[in-house]
């Protein structure tokens, strides 16, 4: 018995832990806007995003939804349709986290890794992928770790994802002890 709770000390010491969390959407917002800024870029006329497999149509932050030849948006367009999309893309994304993560494991800065990866990914790839399944089953690290695994475009190695990757998967672990 002694024993038992001896070794249930030791591995709940040597196991990382993060405090009871929980964010709303603006707590997130408020992470979220300017990390996905920041490396999305802004281009207010659209472009032929090459590395996209097949290529796609992109305008301000990234959006390809609906996005043709010529397009072009002011600065605030292009805000009101970043702040937009990322609610979207949250939403969906939250609809792959079980209750227990929603409650007590997503921080704002967690939640705004996990949404910046959507983003550019997409949402059913990151809902299904280890990096989800690791902090649904209670494992932070491990699924914020599995974050950096998303660095291939094209079928290779892009410097800026990787460097994407690996600011975003700071933040996530943001808070864990």
């Amino acid at each position: 018995m002694i024993r038992d709770i001896i070794c249930a000390i030791i591995v709940c010491a040597s196991t990382p832990t993060a405090p009871i969390a929980s964010t709303s959407e603006a707590a997130t917002m408020r992470v979220l806007v300017p990390l996905v800024a920041k490396w999305e870029g802004k281009k207010n006329t659209a472009y032929l995003d090459t590395i996209a497999s097949p290529a796609v149509w992109t305008v301000c932050y990234g959006e390809t939804r609906g996005v043709k030849r010529g397009d072009t948006y002011t600065d605030a367009q292009c805000a009101e349709m970043l702040e937009r999309g990322l609610v979207t893309f949250r939403d969906g994304l939250h609809q792959y986290f079980t209750r227990e993560t929603k409650g007590l494991r997503l921080t704002p800065e967690r939640d705004a890794a996990y949404v910046s990866l959507a983003y550019n990914a997409g949402i059913h790839g990151i809902g299904k992928s280890t990096a989800t399944r690791r902090l649904n089953a209670g494992d932070i690290v491990g699924g914020c770790e599995a974050i950096g695994w998303w660095t291939r475009a094209g079928n290779r190695v892009v410097r800026g994802l990787v460097n994407r990757r690996a600011d975003e998967v700071q933040l996530c672990l943001r808070g864990v002890t």
